[in-house]
């Protein structure tokens, strides 16, 4: 039985907000998304209102789970300070949280890392499976967390197909890719189905794929982060204490102008760079091995030594890579003991050299902007 966001707005509509009105007309109410029998949609109060509307949250999740055909419904209660949550009383700004400040970590996850790029193509999701597998096979228990809601590559790349099972209360149970513990949007619904939400929706989305996982003991949990530097990546920098940040670029001046704006995004949240990977870095041709720098060569390590961060390897333009990707098995899988994987395995001992010397955590550099 196919389901419309009508049906589930019409029984939304009986529920009643603190204030007495009706949920549909209180505007906290985003758009509700449906694929698959499953229900998607937010609520967005200010912070000092959470509390309250957390038994709406509860009544809504209940009431469009009485829709016939929903299978399941995620419901989530975006808190964001507003102008009068953000007021003492006298109407005077209440005290802000220092610059930085980040709520606690994730039970039982002992470091978080980001995988990020400034702009999209980059490459970013497989050097991340990758870099996670290459950890694991330091003999590390590695977690794989896909926050690109809108492009979520994580099913595809380590061939995982099934949905997650829900464990006590809202927890939700991570699938198993190669021994990694793997959580993607991509799970909860279809392959060609667009993920048409707003920020808030988004937000909400990746805090509940962070703290609502049963995530166990992790030494590590590669986070592989959308593109960009917007809203998703403020709020995984804000929501969890992230160890380091992976930056990856291809070599061309027009990624490495991205490369410095994503490092300073995240010196803005107080997250150090962990490095910089130049990934699509040359090709190799697999007939004759003659190399070509089609987009340049060597721009990530001249960027790493002009921004004061490391620089943590190439990875090569080659079939080898994308043929394995695509096939759902990265090549750390298909091939552990060829050269890229040893690539890949090289860029994980430098990562975790960082993690476990005390070098990560270190104050930033200050970003002055002068008007």
């Amino acid at each position: 039985m196919s389901v419309a966001a009508e049906q589930v707005r019409a029984r939304l509509a009986a529920i009643q907000v603190p204030d007495g009105r009706p949920l549909t007309s209180s505007g906290a109410l985003s758009d509700i998304v449906v694929t698959n029998g499953k229900v998607f949609f937010s609520l967005s109060v200010g912070a000092a209102q959470a509390a309250a509307w957390e038994p709406v949250r509860r009544a809504a999740e209940a009431a469009a789970k009485s829709v016939p055909g929903v299978a399941e419904a995620y419901v989530a209660l975006t808190a964001e300070r507003d102008s009068a949550a953000g007021r003492a009383p006298g109407g005077k700004p209440a005290p802000q949280p220092a610059a930085g400040t980040r709520r606690g970590g994730i039970p039982g996850v002992r470091h978080i890392i980001a995988v990020a790029s400034g702009k999209g193509g980059v490459g970013k999701s497989t050097t991340a499976a990758n870099l996670a597998l290459a950890l694991r096979d330091r003999g590390l228990a590695v977690g794989m967390l896909d926050a690109d809601i809108y492009g979520p590559s994580m099913p595809k790349l380590l061939g995982i197909r099934g949905r997650p099972d829900m464990a006590s209360g809202r927890m939700l149970r991570p699938l198993d890719g190669y021994g990694l513990k793997v959580m993607s949007i991509g799970f909860l619904v279809a392959e060609d189905t667009p993920m048409i939400w707003r920020g808030p929706m988004v937000m909400s989305a990746i805090t509940q794929m962070l703290r609502e996982v049963e995530w166990g003991t992790l030494d590590c949990l590669v986070v592989d982060m959308p593109p960009g530097t917007g809203d998703a990546q403020l709020t995984i920098a804000q929501q969890v204490p992230l160890a380091g940040a992976v930056i990856v670029s291809t070599p061309q001046d027009l990624a490495l102008i991205d490369v410095r704006r994503g490092i300073a995004m995240f010196e803005r949240v107080d997250v150090t760079s962990l490095g910089i990977v130049e990934n699509m870095s040359y090709f190799l041709c697999p007939n004759c091995g003659t190399r070509s720098d089609i987009f340049g060569h060597g721009g990530g390590r001249v960027e790493a030594e002009r921004l004061g961060v490391p620089f943590l390897g190439e990875v090569p333009l080659h079939m080898t890579i994308r043929e394995t990707s695509d096939a759902g098995r990265p090549v750390m899988v298909a091939e552990p003991d060829g050269p890229h994987a040893a690539i890949y395995r090289a860029i994980a001992e430098q990562v975790w050299a960082q993690l476990t010397t005390g070098s990560v955590g270190r104050p930033p550099p200050k970003i002055v902007i002068e008007y």
